[in-house]
């Protein structure tokens, strides 16, 4: 029985190292790669076809040079106003979420950075368990080491859902204002970044007066932030 227990424990531990060795090698690709597709893309994918089995997803990707100054700006200061300055995990921003969460009784605020967002994006799934968290956060702590803020933001911008079945700045620019993404203005990128946390709900509610109000919020914290140029 004993030596059965340690063989499973061995096999975990093993299964467990290749898939870090698994995450690395993608991510040391990533570098200097763009990604084809990521873990939530391929889940909203196979959920879209369960209904239609024709549907396809909206996404093309596109530099980050060529992505308006405006929505960097604004995905920042609406998502991670600290973004250049911690290394994957804003530890104020987790203790502040914590005592929102903690006085509302249930989750209200989350604590995440662009990196951490981006790390759930591209290898899991959507399921919240200790073992996700734990991942979540090695993963941050890869993408940090081996990619500069640049690259990271580059590619958060390139993958994030931002409708139904829409993915990316570009997609996200023509599916609702019908430009690219270089030519997003201030008030069209608060309005993208206040989609972020609900981009589904969004798609179908495009003017409800929280989405205004928070989209105005952003615009004023836009001039704020501090946007990664190398």
């Amino acid at each position: 029985m004993k030596r059965a227990i340690k063989l499973f424990f061995g096999i975990l531990l093993l299964w467990i190292f290749l898939y870090q060795i698994w995450v690395l090698l993608h991510i040391l690709w990533w570098v200097d790669h763009n990604p084809d597709s990521t873990a939530f893309m391929e889940a909203r994918l196979e959920a879209m076809q369960e209904a239609k089995p024709n549907a396809k997803l909206q996404q093309q990707w596109i530099a980050y040079a060529r992505i308006s100054s405006h929505l960097k700006r604004a995905v920042i200061a609406a998502e991670d106003s600290k973004f250049v300055e911690h290394r994957g995990f804003d530890w104020n921003g987790i203790e502040t979420a914590f005592e929102k969460n903690l006085k509302k009784g249930r989750i209200v605020a989350g604590g995440s950075t662009i990196t951490q967002q981006l790390a759930k994006n591209l290898f899991l799934s959507g399921h919240r368990t200790p073992w996700r968290k734990v991942q979540e956060a090695i993963i941050t702590f890869m993408l940090e080491s081996l990619m500069s803020k640049r690259r990271i933001l580059e590619i958060y911008l390139n993958v994030i859902e931002w409708g139904d079945g829409v993915f990316g700045a570009e997609a996200a620019a023509r599916h609702y204002f019908h430009a690219s993404a270089r030519g997003i203005g201030p008030s069209e990128a608060a309005r993208l970044a206040a989609m972020i946390p609900n981009p589904r709900f969004y798609d179908k509610h495009r003017s409800t007066r929280f989405l205004n109000r928070h989209a105005s919020i952003i615009q004023a914290r836009m001039r704020l932030v501090k946007v990664p140029s190398v």
